[in-house]
């Protein structure tokens, strides 16, 4: 085994004895750097990785996009995102699913973290589903899908990680993840009518409600509507930057919060709170993925993997399939944060070097590591459905999963073979 591969390995059983990945990739690579390049220099990259990184004016973006999620969740505006789904899909079958889908897919675009999606929206969704007979399968895998889009609709934390990593730019990233996103709403809500045509339940439908009541429905979305047309519209034209609307978007939650009259000081020192100890978290994380690029550099690691690489015909559609595999199989395993912060720092020269755009890379990076939010063993999504309703076993979650992931694969496929999709409002 050469130096890389004694590296990853020595990663990975870290990973699998528990060991926080932050602190992980930092030790892995620090130790790394140290064999190649000696103690005090290697100390001295530490710190100005750390120490630089910190004081980098981009990384703002990062916990004003975290509270501004905080302060939606807090205003409750997921509930009147729901009902105004609901009364456009109430007289189809499956509607309270697809209408969940949809709530989802909208709560997203202002929150930004999926697992938070996720949590927010069984505690609003599930209730309706029982209550009409829906079946558990189908209640909650709808749920728990839906709530993968968090890290694709913009404002993503997950699409901020890479643009850093990679030095893309943020702004093209959130506005790359738009359509994408549409394709994934569209998709689930295919992925419900297929269930319900499988599961053979008689499922309620109510009357189709007249096109003004429908549009009257949409009223208490409007927070909701202009809070992304006000952070997206403001970095497409060119008003303020990707960091500077965060701040933004930060501030209108806030106000969207204020307005729902559920605004508390103890609800801002929490949201405070949340936001610090999240931040916190993340960045360790981040500045261990750099730590371990600086010693997946040194080391030859990309060099090593081109080469295998062009042992196999050098073909660049080759390449992406390869790193399909590898994420699919690291999905089974690894949560979606820790898989992007693993890889992205090897893989992305690589791409680069093939010619492929890192702004459509990154879109399909994040569309696959949604995968592995809801595929077992790890599927995180599936388990916070499984600790918010606790009689359900994981099981029956991951079975019902399963026409939603087959939906997912045919996405990473448009994203590949349709490249242009993706990069159409960048």
């Amino acid at each position: 085994m050469n130096h890389w591969q004694v590296g990853i390995l020595v990663l990975l059983v870290l990973l699998f004895a528990g060991m926080p990945i932050a602190f992980a990739l930092t030790l892995v690579g620090l130790v790394g750097v140290i064999s190649i390049i000696g103690v005090q220099p290697a100390l001295a990259l530490l710190g100005s990785t750390f120490f630089d990184s910190g004081r980098d004016y981009s990384l703002s973006v990062l916990p004003l996009f975290l509270m501004m999620g905080n302060f939606v969740v807090q205003s409750g505006i997921a509930g009147e995102l729901y009902k105004a789904a609901y009364a456009w899909t109430r007289h189809r079958k499956g509607g309270l699913a697809s209408a969940t889908v949809l709530a989802c897919g909208a709560f997203s675009s202002v929150c930004g973290s999926s697992m938070a999606t996720a949590a927010t929206m069984a505690r609003i969704a599930l209730p309706s589903m029982r209550k009409f007979g829906y079946p558990d399968r189908l209640s909650t895998a709808s749920i728990a899908a839906g709530g993968t889009l968090g890290i694709l609709i913009p404002p993503s934390v997950i699409l901020v990680f890479y643009g850093i990593m990679t030095q893309q730019d943020i702004g093209r990233l959130f506005l790359a993840g738009i359509i994408p996103g549409v394709i994934g709403v569209i998709g689930y809500m295919i992925a419900v009518r297929i269930s319900v045509a499988l599961s053979g339940h008689d499922l309620p439908v109510e009357p189709k409600l007249p096109l003004k009541d429908r549009i009257m429905a949409l009223k208490g979305t409007a927070g909701a509507i202009l809070l992304f047309v006000y952070v997206m519209g403001g970095i497409y034209l060119g008003v303020f930057t990707p960091t500077e609307s965060a701040g933004m978007g930060a501030g209108g939650a806030l106000l969207l919060l204020i307005l729902s009259r559920r605004f508390s000081w103890k609800g801002l020192l929490d949201v405070l709170y949340d936001t610090m100890k999240t931040t916190a978290m993340m960045f360790f994380i981040l500045f261990g993925a750099l730590t371990f690029s600086n010693y997946v550099n040194m080391s030859g690691m990309t060099t090593d993997i081109q080469a295998f690489i062009e042992t196999w015909g050098g073909n660049r559609w080759g390449v992406i399939l390869i790193i399909l595999a590898i994420y699919l199989v690291l999905g089974c395993v690894f949560e979606s944060l820790s898989m992007i912060m693993l890889t992205v720092p090897v893989l992305y020269p690589i791409v680069a070097a093939q010619g492929f755009d890192l702004i459509w890379f990154g879109i399909f990076v994040v569309v696959v590591t949604e995968i592995s939010l809801i595929t077992p063993p790890v599927g995180m999504n599936a388990f916070v459905l499984r600790s918010v309703v606790p009689d359900v076993p994981i099981g029956t979650i991951f079975r019902g999963l399963v026409p939603f992931v087959a939906i997912d694969l045919v996405r990473v496929a448009v994203i590949i073979l349709l490249p242009g999709l993706v990069l159409f409002l960048t």
